[in-house]
């Protein structure tokens, strides 16, 4: 099969996906908030980042690789941590973060993963990031960090935009647990997804076990009331202040909208900054994270490391947001769209066609590097 053919974008991947994974494990993955409206205003805003194309620039062939705090990567892209990913593929956590070490990426690997970080971390290598819901209780979180760390993951992701739950309609409606709830329904979902049954079964029912290693397990809870959730605390700028000392390595904070909030963040000894709105899982009325990436750029100044997430959905929009100031782009769902789509193959496939889109789309701007896209900038996004 030529994959380019068949699947040539994420939109593609994600309808096989759908077609290959439970109602329920594809409703936890796809689905925002309330009427989801925010997701429509992400995509309707970076639809809205236009370049003015050139001519006559000769062989366009740019270089991809990437220096982003520290470490080379051969891309400015990654892959953004994302709760219970092996519910939407089994073995999600080990394929990804297998393609990431080859692919020289950076792997986020969520507190609320479906593997620990003692087996994910040596799969990763130094590719990991380890993304944090702060515990409540500080001798469980001082234990995370040790095993994060031990693990072998380099960077500290404090996610901060999740200071309590959302609705999340569609998921609710889904009604995913874990581990999940053997009814009717779900017994049929598994039965008419044959391949995924399969893989579930040589991996294990898709449970928490980071989580669940601290709380006690002895029944199913509601994706919304999960053990993740019970040891999850609310934290503060004194937490923050904690975590740079406790955590001896370079420190992002996600899910940062306001630059008010940016600007402050620089003075706190955080290493760089992660804009998103939780990709509309969150809080249904706020901006575009587009939109934010602008201001937040000029409050934090130009120098400091920028990365960006929530409804990338191609290589034009990767470079729509380095264009807007984001040093470096993070995609979750979609990856989660290329495994649940074709397993094992689909990372290498969604690289192809990320590469790929960015590369044509460069040449039509007429631009080597990226440093030279916001020159190019048709119509910038509003602050």
């Amino acid at each position: 099969m030529d994959l380019d053919l068949s699947y040539p974008a994420i939109s593609d991947l994600r309808l096989r996906a759908r077609r290959r994974v439970p109602h329920f494990a594809f409703e936890y993955l796809d689905s925002s908030t309330g009427e989801e409206l925010q997701a429509k205003r992400n995509r309707d805003a970076l639809d809205a980042v236009m370049f003015m194309p050139d001519i006559l620039k000769g062989p366009i062939d740019p270089q991809f690789e990437t220096e982003f705090m520290g470490q080379t990567y051969s891309r400015p892209f990654g892959i953004a941590p994302v709760g219970m990913a092996g519910v939407m593929w089994p073995g999600a956590e080990r394929y990804l973060a297998g393609f990431a070490a080859k692919a020289r990426i950076p792997y986020g690997l969520s507190t609320v993963a479906t593997r620990l970080p003692e087996e994910i971390g040596p799969i990763a290598g130094d590719m990991g990031w380890f993304q944090l819901y702060c515990p409540s209780d500080p001798d469980i979180r001082r234990d995370m960090l040790r095993r994060a760390r031990d693990a072998g993951f380099t960077k500290l992701i404090l996610t901060v935009d999740v200071p309590d739950d959302s609705r999340r309609e569609r998921q609710r409606r889904a009604k995913l647990t874990l581990p999940p709830k053997i009814t009717p329904r779900v017994i049929w979902e598994v039965m008419t997804h044959p391949r995924w049954a399969l893989g579930t079964l040589q991996t294990g029912s898709p449970r928490l076990r980071l989580p669940e290693s601290y709380v006690d397990t002895s029944q199913a809870r509601s994706s919304l009331a999960h053990a993740g959730h019970i040891i999850r605390g609310a934290p503060d700028w004194d937490t923050l202040a904690m975590l740079r000392d406790e955590w001896q390595g370079d420190f992002i904070v996600k899910g940062v909208m306001c630059p008010v909030a940016a600007k402050r963040l620089t003075t706190t000894g955080v290493d760089a900054i992660w804009v998103s709105n939780h990709t509309a899982r969150q809080f249904e009325p706020g901006p575009a994270s587009i939109d934010a990436l602008p201001a937040i750029r000029s409050a934090v100044g130009p120098d400091f490391p920028l990365i960006f997430d929530s409804g990338i959905a191609s290589g034009m929009d990767v470079l729509r947001a380095l264009a807007l100031g984001a040093n470096f782009v993070m995609l979750g769902r979609a990856w989660h769209y290329a495994v649940g789509a074709l397993g094992a193959r689909g990372p290498d496939h969604l690289m192809h066609i990320l590469s790929d889109d960015m590369k044509l789309n460069m040449g039509q701007i007429g631009t080597q590097r990226f440093e030279q896209l916001s020159a190019r900038l048709l119509r910038k996004a509003q602050g």
